[in-house]
């Protein structure tokens, strides 16, 4: 490959990586606000930038690609369609009562194009992408290459037929893990309508610039066990023991958290007898009437619990999360409880570096 091909080359990349990897920040800051009230603008505002991608895609479809790129350009010309179908899913104007359905495949998109996206992450630009913010002037020190020993990285469950699937999941494990240290576990689920394919990114550059390896369950059925027979929470105990039969994991470090049903299942498979789990942290959800009757609130006596909900919460009201920390104190749990002012019914990830922090205090960045 001659060099000024390859010049030429990513001189045509350059304005549309730049567009798209804003497309993806704007992205990921328009799910932290989602609520309903605020559509309208969140649309105005990202409609700019999903225009401005689109042309940018235009002019880059028929770049000439030097044949040792063709495969990178493949794989970023399928990420950027992704990014542009999920920004133009978010802002395309919709009857009302189609719009919450059309944000959240505009967010279920998004979790595609990130998986696309991921692996490409020996270009620097996506590498600092998927780090957080302070490490990411460090990115070399994260662009580890193994060829030996078990596979780290981000794998799926499922085969390629049914990629974590129902009751699969998804595993990241640290890029620089090198089987010398026991690390951190943390078991995120998603909520009523996700998937552990798209729930991992919720965690997974945490995971990466801290390094702690992450467990994303699917739940067996379309939601989270919380009425009838519980196959959840055998079905995800099995999955840490495959974790742990493979990589060297802290089981006095293992962390359940999870989002809206994902969080209260948290408090409801996290607490039943013989849990792996140490810690827990229930984001948005509600204590479910089950916890009085089985008797897992005698059982979060002592337990480590950080309790995360949204003034703004349209769905489970603050006044249910204000209950629930009431009885968890009552029940004498170790509990933080964080009512965030401007957080609706939606993730707050940067509180994830709070969660973790509390959890274990080595995964705290320097």
């Amino acid at each position: 490959m001659a060099d000024a091909d390859a010049d030429a080359y990513l001189e045509r990349l350059t304005p549309v990586g730049v567009r798209t990897l804003g497309v993806l920040s704007a992205l990921e800051a328009a799910q932290r606000r989602l609520h309903p009230p605020v559509l309208p603008e969140l649309k105005q505002r990202l409609t700019p930038a999903r225009d401005q991608l689109a042309d940018a895609l235009a002019g880059f479809r028929d770049a000439e690609v030097p044949e040792p790129l063709a495969g990178f350009h493949e794989t970023f010309i399928e990420g950027a369609e992704r990014t542009h179908k999920a920004i133009d899913q978010f802002v395309r104007p919709v009857p009302a009562e189609e719009a919450i359905m059309r944000v959240l495949g505009s967010m279920k998109t998004f979790s595609r194009a990130l998986e696309t996206f991921y692996g490409l992450i020996r270009f620097p630009p996506l590498s600092q992408y998927f780090l957080e913010e302070s490490v990411r002037d460090r990115y070399m020190d994260f662009a580890v290459e193994r060829t030996d020993g078990p596979a780290v990285g981000l794998q799926m469950s499922g085969g390629s037929d049914n990629p974590a699937g129902r009751g699969q999941f998804a595993l990241y494990v640290p890029e620089t893990y090198d089987g010398t240290r026991d690390l951190p576990l943390v078991v995120a689920l998603h909520g009523g309508s996700g998937t552990g394919r798209e729930f991992v990114w919720t965690w997974l550059r945490e995971a990466r610039s801290r390094e702690f390896i992450l467990l994303a369950p699917t739940s067996v059925g379309p939601t989270w066990a919380l009425m009838g027979s519980d196959e959840d929470i055998a079905s995800v105990s099995r999955m840490i023991d495959f974790a742990s039969a493979n990589y060297r994991i802290d089981r006095s470090k293992v962390l359940m958290t999870g989002l809206s049903d994902g969080a209260t299942y948290t408090l409801l498979g996290g607490l039943t007898e013989d849990a792996p789990f140490t810690h827990l942290a229930p984001i948005s959800g509600v204590m479910h009437p089950e916890n009085e009757m089985n008797g897992n609130l005698a059982r979060a006596k002592g337990r480590p619990i950080y309790l995360v909900h949204g003034a703004l919460d349209w769905m489970f009201p603050v006044q249910t999360a204000r209950m629930a920390a009431q009885q968890l104190e009552e029940a004498e749990a170790q509990l933080v409880y964080r009512e965030i002012d401007d957080l609706s019914h939606t993730y707050p990830r940067e509180e994830n570096a709070a969660i973790l922090e509390w959890f274990a205090p080595e995964l705290a960045l320097n």
